[in-house]
């Protein structure tokens, strides 16, 4: 297997992109059920510190296996047949196979991401521990960019795992045909370090000169995991890139969407976009910049 699609790379990214179609269905419900997990869980806690029952808190587990996923309008079971990426979507022409109802688009449309997104990073790395490590952050942003626009929450629980994994492989370098990742420990504990006190330090100097909360504690964790796999030298390209996409977004929202300017935008997808384009092209793109201003 590891000849095969050594020596056939077309394959190899044919299959990521297959497999990658499940994950991005796997990613829905995570998108969906975490940020709800974390809501139980905080409620609990609070029922546990304050001693007064949660009487409105739903019973039964939930997690991310059970219960089984359900139409949220009739509440009928999804079957296995009705639940493969994308072609279900379309045999079922979007539509609830029970009652009829719309299934949002964004299902269909987070599966195919998924796929392209990680068929790309299988490209550019090749078949090897790099690309699954590149693959592996890749799933990773687009939970944390989905559930960031919906929430404006970065869960802990994917982002410092996301911190720790980026210091461990820090740990395997130099490793035999990697480019850009397993970084020497130094540039990734700098990493981690620089990327969490740079954000940190503009929250408290911008919530000082406003008395307004530019961003959350999220953001930082994020940025911090993206120093840690990247390396402290990728952390300006991060910044810049996020920082200007923000800003083009943000103000196009607010003149075109007349989305109000008191109402966040979340951070967290521009963190993770540039922390993925940085992952694939970031040496080519920092050369460019210093070739162009030398």
């Amino acid at each position: 297997m590891y000849e095969l699609f050594a020596d056939s790379p077309w394959l190899f990214i044919a299959t990521v992109f297959a497999v990658s179609l499940l994950v991005g269905s796997f990613l829905n419900v995570v998108i969906h059920r975490l940020p709800i997990m974390m809501e139980r869980e905080w409620r609990a806690q609070c029922a546990e510190i304050s001693s007064v029952p949660a009487i409105d808190l739903p019973e039964g587990r939930f997690d991310l296996m059970v219960p089984r996923s359900r139409c949220p309008s009739c509440g009928a079971m999804i079957t296995a047949l009705q639940n493969v990426p994308v072609v279900s979507y379309l045999v079922l022409g979007g539509k609830c196979a029970s009652c009829k109802a719309p299934i949002s688009k964004r299902y269909p449309i987070i599966e195919s991401l998924t796929a392209l997104l990680t068929a790309v990073v299988a490209w550019r790395f090749g078949f090897g521990w790099e690309a699954a490590a590149a693959i592996a952050l890749t799933w990773s942003l687009i939970a944390i960019s989905v559930i960031d626009m919906d929430k404006q929450l970065i869960p802990d629980s994917i982002s410092m795992p996301l911190l720790w994994l980026g210091l461990a492989l820090s740990l395997f370098h130099p490793m035999e045909g990697s480019e850009r990742l397993f970084i020497e420990p130094k540039s990734s504990i700098i990493g981690a370090l620089a990327g969490y006190l740079s954000l940190w330090s503009i929250y408290h100097l911008f919530r000082l000169l406003t008395g307004k909360e530019g961003m959350g504690y999220g953001d930082f964790k994020l940025l911090a995991a993206l120093g840690a796999w990247l390396g402290w030298q990728m952390l300006p390209l991060i910044i810049m890139l996020s920082a200007v996409v923000g800003a083009i977004v943000g103000l196009s929202m607010i003149l075109f969407a007349r989305h109000d300017r008191n109402v966040p935008i979340p951070f967290g997808p521009y963190l993770a976009a540039a922390g993925w384009i940085a992952l694939l092209f970031g040496p080519q793109l920092v050369g460019g910049y210093l070739d162009y201003m030398g």
